[in-house]
């Protein structure tokens, strides 16, 4: 399979696997950027997999982490290596088939990054260690599987820098390759103000994440709503594992969302800062914050965010409404409306 062909069925076929949501952000990105994109996010969701594969211990998924990153790190890409994380990381995956599909071909992700022109290999290299370092924080700080050993963030900066690795680094990623390919966006931004915002963005859309998980989460042992926040209110972490501490936990909640709208409020001004003829480019960034948004509405409408039988997921014909939506009014008045109307909604 030549260079052409292999990064096509990656970006395509394996990516379509692997996230389907994904795979509609990257279609519709402009093409001088979608391959750099798709390939950072099968890295990325390649080492999550790697973080999350339960049947193996912690010991050994934080060493296949640090074999990966190491790929980013030196100098050079050492092949063997990576053949070694792959056949270890695919022996151990029995879930997500997608999830499967991309580990198979972790070496072809690696094939298809060394053809990358240098400057577009350094972007990748400086943001694949810190999202990899978020995930080992993840290890790090909750050191089970299950409820029994639930253990919760420390601090309200804890939460914040977890945000940054997890996604906050993305919004720098996602600039600094924008700003490098795109005309329009060089002579429009100022890159370094746009950083900002973009981390900001990508620090929303994981918060939103973190609260739609809560329940799901603290019956995997990770709590990450922070015990200097819960001890304020006279809880401790096992508390949220029941319903009826939902009141006393609803002021806490009511802040964190808060923190999250901030966040996404500036991850609209980014996308709506992309110039009206880079149309694509402002449809995959208006898609996910909206996205978001509307994931805000369904948990400050939930009546106990804390019962794990709730089910806060967007379906997706929603999805494909927000999509035509934003399509139709993305580079009009009518689509700062249309955000109005949903951030009203969520308060």
């Amino acid at each position: 399979m030549n260079a052409k062909h292999l990064e096509r069925y990656l970006l395509h076929d394996v990516l379509k696997q692997v996230s389907r949501s994904f795979y509609l952000t990257l279609a519709v990105l402009p093409g001088c950027v979608a391959k750099q994109v798709g390939l950072a996010y099968l890295f990325a969701r390649a080492a999550d997999t790697i973080a999350d594969a339960g049947r193996v211990d912690r010991t050994t998924r934080a060493e296949l982490l640090r074999r990966l990153k190491l790929q980013f790190v030196q100098e050079a890409c050492n092949h063997e290596d990576i053949k070694a994380i792959q056949t270890a990381a695919t022996a151990s995956q029995q879930g997500h088939a997608g999830e499967r599909t991309l580990l198979e071909h972790l070496d072809h992700c690696f094939q298809a990054y060394e053809d990358l022109a240098q400057d577009d290999q350094t972007e990748i290299r400086r943001v694949l260690p810190i999202l990899i370092s978020g995930m080992e924080m993840d290890l790090e700080r909750f050191p089970g599987e299950s409820e029994i050993e639930l253990a919760a963030l420390s601090s309200l900066e804890d939460l914040d820098l977890y945000t940054y690795k997890i996604a906050g680094c993305v919004g720098e990623f996602w600039t600094n390759i924008m700003y490098a390919h795109l005309p329009r966006i060089r002579r429009t931004w100022d890159r370094e103000a746009k950083i900002r915002t973009g981390i900001r963005f990508g620090k929303g859309l994981q918060l939103t994440n973190i609260l739609k998980d809560l329940s799901t989460d603290l019956r995997r042992g990770r709590c990450y709503i922070p015990s200097e926040m819960l001890a304020q209110a006279g809880l401790e972490p096992r508390d949220l594992l029941e319903t009826r501490s939902m009141a006393v936990f609803s002021p806490i909640l009511h802040t964190l969302v808060q923190t999250a709208l901030a966040h996404l409020d500036q991850g609209w001004l980014y996308a709506t800062s992309i110039p009206r003829r880079d149309f694509r480019l402002r449809l995959a960034c208006m898609w996910p914050v909206l996205i978001a948004l509307k994931t805000l509405h369904l948990l400050t409408t939930c009546d106990n965010l804390l019962d794990p039988a709730r089910k806060l997921k967007i379906s997706r014909s929603e999805v494909y409404r927000i999509i035509a939506a934003s399509t139709l009014t993305g580079t009009t008045s009518a689509g700062t409306a249309y955000w109005g109307h949903l951030r009203k909604a969520v308060g």
